[in-house]
């Protein structure tokens, strides 16, 4: 029983419109207004470059003549966790695992070569035992 005979619902036809002849005319003007330069155009910062430069100061710290060097672990801090740490028999991997970081952040630091965290030396002292930092200033007589 077929309630619509018109309708075939196998079958489906789409069908695309033509643009109208307004729209013609607009899409026309636009390409004209490209081509006279007619066009007002806003360009971004630094948009459309493909310029890899740097920050703003860098040409400062280049022009500089003074070598900047971030500050390293002192030799006597370094022998101080390598004496401390061997006093407790402990391997630099154990060390590590005692305070929860990498065996290559204690290695750095034996080697003079870590950047001083006070945070991760707090940790050497509390696993070795001992006081690594503020023990060596001299005292004035009274």
């Amino acid at each position: 029983m077929n309630m619509n005979p018109g309708q075939d619902w196998d079958q489906v036809i789409i069908r695309k419109k033509k643009p109208s002849s307004s729209q013609t005319k607009d899409s026309k003007n636009v390409n004209n207004a490209f081509r006279s330069g007619n066009v007002d155009t806003l360009n971004k910062f630094s948009g459309g470059s493909n310029k890899k430069a740097g920050p703003a100061n860098a040409t400062k710290l280049d022009a500089s003549d003074e070598a900047f060097a971030h500050k390293k672990v002192s030799t006597d801090l370094k022998k101080a966790i390598q004496q401390a740490r061997m006093a407790k028999k402990m391997t630099q991997a154990q060390l590590a695992t005692a305070i929860n970081e990498q065996p290559k952040i204690v290695q750095e630091y034996e080697n003079g070569k870590a950047i001083p965290n006070n945070q991760i030396l707090g940790k050497i002292e509390r696993a070795l035992g001992v006081k690594l930092r503020g023990g060596n200033k001299k005292k004035g007589k009274k």
